[in-house]
């Protein structure tokens, strides 16, 4: 795909201020669109929409499809009469620097439930029908993720679909057939939770596009075990009679952790999807650019190579590298899309078989400054070897913030950093969003923890460890100060959506 030169910042949704405890699709978020626009950045990337589970991770949705309704925007709510101001009366105190998940699931989840009686009591016709609609065009996903959820709700507290009743689990067609009609009332609740957060997202997304903001979105190449995908699918996994995994998701012993990443989702039986024409992936995508623009394809490495673990074993030490489906499944998304809207996300274990799916479909890889400095000047995430087919990024999510990482850093690179950059390391941020920007990266991008020059405290993501994803951004962080710098560093260095592209 062809990149215009362009900056963005990326900044997860549960992250923006509001009054409920945790960021949605309501007044700032449209605030966070026109700060977008007013400081010349075309993009705003996000992590993973889909609706959390154990964990709260957005890289472990009970669907690859669906939603998630905790960013659902009370206030939206209200304007289409789906609450009342009294439904809010007795809204709790919240945090407001961070997402206590717990407190915040059960009011969110309150609050839905008042929206759907008052939807079954007196929704007008018009909204009656556009859900109708909405349940008819998903149904191919919504009515196994509907039931699925409806199930776990009723069944051993919440846990794992694989200790469900046997005909449950095995998917028993008599099973699902009285499920569906015991469970009819939960199912329609769910269907309906779906319906208003794709309501919300895509308003929210129109006006995004009516300013010129285009979202780049996140693919995790594995889904969660708990999920109506692998439930709702076992045939694409490596599953055995009684439905556990085999073997499981990980990653070798890598910058992030010296036992490795032991993730733990199912793996795919690529032949089996092969066989389809990879459809089951071809519809995931789809889906995914019905509701943003570019996609980040989380863990490109495993579709030439992942690492296999045992189910069962403690790491992610002991594994093996089994080849993925290469170029036959790229040929077979670009014969479906025509273009490949897709950016690859190609940090970690990168060997020559990566490279040459990555270039053999033209797809930018990212770079990350923050892994610069342990090495020497011909590194390839320095600015100076940068290629134009690229993304940069200060850090993601799972790096520590620029400030946390440079206060914890070696001192040898930090004394390579503060040269590189020319900098006393006093704004060291800034040093950093500056070297990116003026590279000749196509795509330049921050997350906001380092446009605010926050620490480690501010960190969105430690991989391997619990009680992350909580991060939200002050109330006061969109001031003018800081769209006036923003401004500048886009206008300097060419990078604003508000200024005519040369060609």
């Amino acid at each position: 795909m062809k990149l215009d030169r362009s900056s963005g910042i990326l900044l997860h949704p549960t992250s923006l201020p509001g009054p409920d405890g945790i960021g949605d699709l309501g007044p700032q978020a449209y605030r966070w669109i026109d700060f977008l626009d007013a400081s010349g950045c075309a993009l705003w990337q996000v992590l993973p929409l889909g609706p959390t589970g154990y964990g709260d991770s957005p890289y472990q949705c009970f669907s690859a499809f669906a939603g998630n309704p905790y960013l659902i925007s009370p206030a939206a709510l209200l304007d289409d009469d789906l609450l009342t101001p009294a439904d809010l009366a007795d809204r709790p105190a919240f945090p407001a620097d961070h997402v206590d998940f717990g407190p915040v699931i059960s009011w969110k989840l309150t609050l839905l439930d008042r929206a759907f009686a008052h939807f079954q009591a007196d929704a007008s016709p018009e909204l009656q029908a556009e859900f109708g609609a909405f349940c008819a065009d998903q149904a191919d996903w919504l009515e196994d993720f509907s039931l699925f959820m409806a199930l776990k709700e009723t069944h051993n507290d919440g846990a794992s679909w694989n200790n469900w009743p046997t005909s449950l689990r095995q998917r028993d067609p008599q099973a699902l057939q009285e499920a569906r009609q015991s469970y009819a009332q939960g199912v329609l609740r769910h269907k309906f939770r779906q319906f208003l957060f794709f309501r919300q997202w895509l308003g929210l997304r129109k006006y995004a596009a009516q300013k010129g903001i285009r979202i780049i979105g996140d693919i995790p190449i594995f889904v969660a075990f708990d999920s109506a995908d692998v439930w709702a699918h076992p045939e694409l996994f490596y599953l055995d009679k009684e439905r556990n995994p085999t073997v499981v998701a990980g990653v070798p012993p890598d910058y992030f952790s010296p036992t490795g990443q032991l993730w733990g989702n199912p793996l795919y039986r690529w032949e089996v999807h092969a066989s389809t024409g990879f459809a089951w992936w071809l519809t995931r995508l789809r889906a995914t650019l019905q509701v943003v623009d570019f996609i980040r394809l989380d863990h490109f490495r495993g579709f030439a190579g992942y690492w296999e673990v045992k189910a069962g074993m403690p790491t992610a030490e002991l594994g093996q590298w089994v080849p993925g489906p290469g170029a036959p499944f790229f040929q077979a998304v670009q014969a479906a899309l025509g273009t490949l809207p897709i950016i690859a996300e190609d940090l970690g274990v990168i060997t020559p078989d990566v490279v040459a799916l990555r270039d053999g479909f033209n797809l930018p890889g990212m770079r990350v400054l923050q892994f610069a400095f342990a090495s020497d000047p011909d590194d390839s995430f320095l600015p100076h070897n940068y290629i134009p087919n690229c993304v940069v990024y200060t850090g993601t999510h799972d790096n520590d913030t620029t400030l946390g990482w440079y206060s914890t850093a070696p001192e040898k690179e930090q004394g390579f950093c503060r040269r590189y950059l020319d900098s006393d390391g006093r704004d060291i941020s800034w040093a950093m969003i500056r070297a990116i920007w003026s590279s000749v990266a196509s795509i330049a991008v921050a997350p906001m923890q380092d446009f605010l020059g926050l620490g480690s405290q501010a960190r969105m993501n430690l991989p391997g460890s619990l009680h992350c994803w909580d991060w939200r951004m002050p109330y006061n962080a969109l001031d003018d100060a800081l769209r006036r710098r923003i401004t500048e560093i886009n206008s300097l260095y060419s990078r604003s959506k508000h200024s005519p592209k040369k060609t």
